[in-house]
């Protein structure tokens, strides 16, 4: 039943169904450019531009040259669904695709921070019985320094929370989940911003910097003057909301949203007219709902990104696995 939400969310792309070739794109050197060169995963398209592209941190230049490949028929999942239009949302319709315990998506998650402190309780006071065996003094003062530990690990979380954050996702690596959830996540992110057509510059999946590093200049700037307009806005709170979606098809329990959330926070709090909370609820929403619907329609360029990105390949690399795999 979830698929049947595409039609409503996911309008066709015109460029679906491309007009005839121009006789003037067939003689144009620019696209001449793009034919003659030759690519592993793309026979006659030469990728080096989009790679300098990338290469120098230039998103006017990646939008440039992604354009011109979807032209000439490579790029086909750029910017293939444009069309990002916010409308009511329930939760029911969250269930109904696919989202385990919709009604929970905002909640953080406390997993990763309970077996963290549990471990450290449980293992300093099971050192500390067995030192209390220790002869004289010993038997006194060891396991009283060993039950210090805990407090000072609480101690740590008041003053310095960062600290404790740092040590509780290291210690999160060791969940047989964590770099599956981790990948998905963020390949979530990167799929869904590419299908939106915002450019993708770079990537991160290692402990504590798990982030995809979108860049769009005019959108940087509506944003740093606070004037993104609800139509930028829904744009941003799908892909930011990707990553929440992606697990929450998967998992019953979602981990990764909090720093989602706070993202989307952001985003709205840089936007103009202001929105009411229940317009933001909504927003949540609605953007879950959107890039579960993209995640759900394009789930082998998901998996195919996720094994890209597992293996720490490149931004073309990313990119040419999901064109590959369309």
């Amino acid at each position: 039943m979830a698929i049947c939400l595409a039609p409503f969310l996911l309008p066709p792309n015109p460029r679906s169904s491309p007009p005839p070739p121009d006789p003037y794109l067939r003689s144009s050197p620019v696209l001449k450019k793009w034919r003659t060169g030759a690519s592993s995963a793309a026979p006659g398209v030469d990728l080096k531009p989009l790679e300098t592209a990338i290469a120098k941190k230039d998103s006017v230049a990646v939008k440039e040259n992604l354009d011109q490949l979807n032209q000439i028929g490579w790029a086909k999942k750029w910017s293939s669904q444009p069309y990002v239009s916010r409308r009511m949302t329930s939760l029911r319709e969250l269930t109904t695709l696919g989202i385990k315990n919709a009604e929970n998506l905002a909640i953080p998650s406390v997993r990763n921070d309970a077996a963290f402190l549990f471990t450290v309780v449980g293992t300093t006071s099971l050192l500390a019985v067995i030192a209390g065996q220790l002869p004289g003094d010993w038997g006194f003062f060891v396991p009283y320094l060993i039950g210090s530990i805990s407090l000072i690990v609480l101690a740590v979380g008041s003053i310095s929370p960062g600290l404790l954050q740092a040590a509780i996702n290291g210690f999160s690596s060791f969940f047989p989940d964590y770099q599956e959830r981790i990948a998905r996540h963020e390949a979530a992110h990167f799929l869904v911003a590419y299908l939106i057509g915002l450019p993708i510059l770079g990537y991160s999946l290692d402990i504590g910097k798990e982030h995809v590093n979108l860049v769009d200049e005019r959108l940087q700037k509506l944003i740093y003057s606070g004037q993104l307009d609800d139509k930028e806005l829904d744009r941003l709170a799908a892909v930011s909301m990707a990553g929440l979606a992606a697990e929450g098809l998967k998992y019953d329990k979602v981990i990764g949203q909090s720093a989602d959330l706070f993202t989307l926070q952001r985003f709205i709090n840089r936007s103009k007219p202001q929105i009411s909370k229940e317009q933001q609820q909504n927003l949540t929403r609605w953007a879950v709902l959107f890039a579960g619907s993209l995640l759900k329609n394009n789930a082998v360029e998901h998996q195919a990104l996720m094994a890209a990105m597992s293996r720490k390949a490149g931004v073309l690399e990313c990119i040419e696995a999901i064109e590959n795999a369309a």
